[in-house]
């Protein structure tokens, strides 16, 4: 019995690192999206002064 429920925590381990993996990721790919958005060039000389 203890041999099982070793397995099933090293299963349940396992299911939570993925997820866990593939949220990040998920969030990642998203913050990346954003930025190119934010991070538009303008064309045109600008002049600061």
């Amino acid at each position: 019995m203890e041999t099982f429920l070793e397995y099933l925590r090293e299963v349940l381990k396992g299911i939570v690192r993925e997820i866990s993996a593939y949220i990040l990721r998920k969030n990642v790919t998203e913050n990346k999206k954003n930025t190119l958005r934010c991070h538009k060039q303008k064309g045109g000389s600008q002049d600061k002064g």
